[in-house]
């Protein structure tokens, strides 16, 4: 074997490796990114206003006044994974991210299975971003011109579907200008995403006690024993952890980054704490100023649960900024919608570049520097897959959102544990490398592997979800694991596409260089 250095050029498909054993160069834009913009992008991708709209209220239905312990009990595992991602980036920055470090760790079997959970988990979040944001386009259009008729276009299901297309359409044509378009269009995004969130923490508390079922803020909600049983507390958290997804998204631009083996980890944890604090913010102001009754403005009525902020709008704002909150919620889906391209795009890239995936997807564009065909093919896919689940059934695509909690475990606890056994032989070194490269990726990876089985119980009830079933079967279920089993159908064909890969001969356990046969 023979290791080949050779420095590619935009447009190739890149074959070469690094003599060192280093992270060899795929073509992409370096120094492109720094801490903040890193962190930007993160913080983004989470879309921290509609994953409060969406879930404030069904979380309240499932742990009541725990809600911000809840939040809490979410963000731990995430922050426990994220001292993973860290280190893993610090010893190998690729921008596979979890495909390459768990295929260092435990081979390519494992690695492509892990891949494939990113990239399906990264498609129905793309295709439900996209939905979001046609829906609060045409609510806001509603609002703005005050016809109901505008706002009731969302409900014409090929008005829907081709704004959707369209949101779809701009968001890739961003993503496909490169990472620097990217970063700056986030700015102003995330930007006015957490002017809105502040303003509304700070009237919410200001006007508590103005509506009835306002409530005095009390140290008790931030308690997650005071949750009425197992069963609601992994509920809850299945929630929690899923308004956490995305985050990192930090490490995907890792080869794009300035300092690519620390600054990319760094941004992780700024995003998550951004995100926790904005979340634990808006739960107690939301609940001390509407409360969790099921009635009005209560968080726990189910007739508004799906979008909270719509009904606290102009209670708290006031009709002349209520509308802000609005326009807040369709930056966010928007925003998220958009950077959400970045760690498909790239992963694809990465097992391409490893040949897991056929070679097409590892071309570099030879003026923005960014993987143009995979960025292009998670466009194409995304907009199939919302067209065609939104013509099969409404309650199809309500239930494959509802699976994707599934994958988001499965990746993020295969990553956690791929940090573990990585740097076994570290963890006797010092009392640092043991907890932040053992104790803590091992915890997280645990909680998050509970949840995951216990998300899989409860999805074999036909309640779970939309309520629909196949043979008696829950059709979250029958989603969740189907995804799965597709992704073991396509290993096999690519083993037979590309046996050098899954014989271990080109992407390593001891080098992320690539060898080439002499």
């Amino acid at each position: 074997m023979t290791h080949v250095e050779a420095r590619p050029q935009a447009g190739d498909t890149v074959r070469t490796v690094t003599a060192d054993g280093g992270v060899r160069s795929k073509g992409l834009s370096g120094n492109s990114v720094g801490l903040v913009g890193g962190a930007v992008i993160g913080v983004s991708t989470v879309a921290p206003v509609y994953c409060l709209t969406a879930t404030l209220g069904p979380t309240v239905g499932e742990v009541g006044l725990q809600m911000p312990a809840i939040f809490l009990a979410g963000f731990l595992p995430m922050l426990l994974v994220a001292f993973a991602y860290r280190e893993l980036n610090k010893a190998v920055p690729d921008c596979g991210t979890s495909f390459t470090w768990s295929v260092k760790a435990f081979g390519p079997r494992v690695g492509w299975m892990c891949g494939w959970g990113l990239l399906v988990a990264t498609v129905v979040v793309l295709s439900n971003l996209a939905g979001v944001a046609t829906s609060f386009f045409w609510l806001t259009a509603g609002e703005i011109t005050g016809s109901e008729g505008v706002a009731g276009l969302d409900g014409n299901k090929a008005v829907h579907i081709l704004t959707t297309l369209v949101f779809v359409a701009v968001a890739t044509a961003i993503s496909y200008r490169g990472i620097t378009a990217t970063k700056w269009v986030q700015y102003a995004l995330v930007g006015l995403q957490l002017a809105v969130v502040v303003m509304f923490v700070v009237m919410a508390v200001a006007r508590s006690g103005e509506v009835a079922g306002s409530l005095d803020f009390s140290w008790s909600w931030m308690n997650p024993f005071g949750v009425e049983s197992f069963a609601a507390f992994t509920a809850g958290l299945s929630l929690s952890i899923f308004i956490y997804w995305g985050w990192d998204t930090c490490l995907s631009v890792n080869e794009e980054s300035v300092g690519s083996h620390k600054t990319p980890g760094r941004a992780a944890m700024l995003a998550i704490v951004v995100i926790v604090a904005s979340y634990l913010m808006v739960a107690v102001a939301a609940q001390m100023y509407a409360g969790i009754g099921e009635e009005g403005t209560g968080l726990g009525n189910p007739d508004t649960a799906d979008n909270v902020f719509a009904v606290l709008a102009d209670p708290i704002l006031g009709s002349g900024l209520g509308i802000l909150l609005f326009v807040a919620v369709l930056a966010s889906a928007a925003a998220s919608l958009q950077t959400t391209f970045i760690p498909v795009a790239r992963t694809a890239l990465a097992m391409s570049a490893y040949k897991a995936l056929p070679d097409s997807f590892a071309k570099i564009h030879p003026r923005f520097m960014i993987p143009g065909r995979a960025t292009v093919a998670a466009g194409v896919a995304t907009g199939v897959f919302y067209t065609v689940m939104t013509l099969l059934s409404e309650n199809v695509l309500v239930d494959t959102i509802y699976a994707l909690g599934l994958m988001i475990c499965f990746y993020y606890a295969i990553t956690a544990f791929a940090c573990v056994w990585y740097f076994r032989r570290d963890l006797r070194r010092s009392v640092r490398d043991l907890l932040v490269k053992g104790i803590a990726p091992a915890l997280g990876g645990l909680m998050l592997t509970a949840v995951f089985g216990q998300t899989l119980h409860d999805m074999w009830d036909p309640a779970y979800g939309s309520g629909s079933s196949v043979l008696g079967v829950g059709s979250v279920f029958v989603i969740g694991v189907g995804l799965l089993l597709l992704g073991v159908v396509l290993m096999l064909a690519m083993q037979r596409r590309s046996p050098a890969f899954f014989r271990g001969e080109v992407l390593t356990k001891q080098t992320p260089a690539l060898v080439v046969p002499d």
